[in-house]
């Protein structure tokens, strides 16, 4: 096999812990509104959560070879990105591979096509987020590139991004902005909180957001 670098920057295990707790929704917002993933690619079950360090690959349609080779290669807490072309026709990961990646720390399975044996999946408990559940099966032919940038859902993965995805979505942040995403969120969080205990007060959004400026500012009036 040709030699892949593997020893690429990541997350702390500390800033992935505080991002557990953190809705994808938030950290999007934080992000500048910025890395979010085609909203086509969703959890295979709903409740589901990943969190982790991107580790990304590229696969052939129909052909898992290069996810085989991935979680021989990736570490505990990554998440495998695939980028599969978009292709659904298939089921490139199914109920044995993810006994395999969870016993090998993995922290989920992230891609733009198919995966196979959700039911299963389920029940073992590994997170995946993809474009469709085929029953379809795949070959073992041809090794794409690994640990290397591709595209997913429309946004561009690095090697080390940080991965966060929810019911809501997925979102990918820049290694190099997790930090300052970290307190962005901390921050909304914290006025979303206060606007909580405003409208538990009796409060409408409509005032806290004084929206009758907004609207004046275009010549309108609510009337109520």
């Amino acid at each position: 096999m040709t030699s892949i670098r593997t020893d690429f920057p990541r997350p702390t295990p500390e800033q992935i812990a505080a991002f557990a707790t953190i809705g994808a929704a938030t950290v999007h917002e934080a992000l500048g509104r910025r890395g979010a993933v085609d909203s086509a690619i969703k959890p295979i079950w709903p409740g589901l959560r990943i969190v982790g360090a991107a580790f990304p690959l590229k696969t052939q349609p129909g052909d898992n070879l290069t996810i085989h080779a991935a979680m021989k290669l990736a570490r505990p807490g990554d998440v495998l990105v695939v980028d599969a072309g978009d292709y659904t026709e298939q089921g490139s990961f199914g109920d044995v591979m993810a006994t395999s990646a969870q016993s090998l720390g993995l922290a989920g399975l992230v891609t733009n096509g198919g995966v196979r044996d959700a039911a299963a999946i389920r029940d073992i408990g590994f997170p995946i987020f993809s474009r469709a559940i085929s029953i379809k099966g795949t070959v073992k032919a041809t090794l794409g590139p690994i640990a290397q940038p591709i595209v997913v859902g429309g946004v561009t993965v690095h090697p080390g991004d940080l991965i966060v995805g929810d019911d809501d979505g997925l979102v990918v942040v820049p290694l190099d902005e997790v930090e300052a995403v970290l307190a962005a969120s901390r921050a909304r969080l914290e006025k979303e909180e206060r606007l909580r205990a405003d409208l538990q007060s009796g409060k409408t959004t409509w005032d806290i957001g004084n929206y009758d400026a907004l609207l004046a500012q275009t010549g309108q009036s609510l009337q109520a």
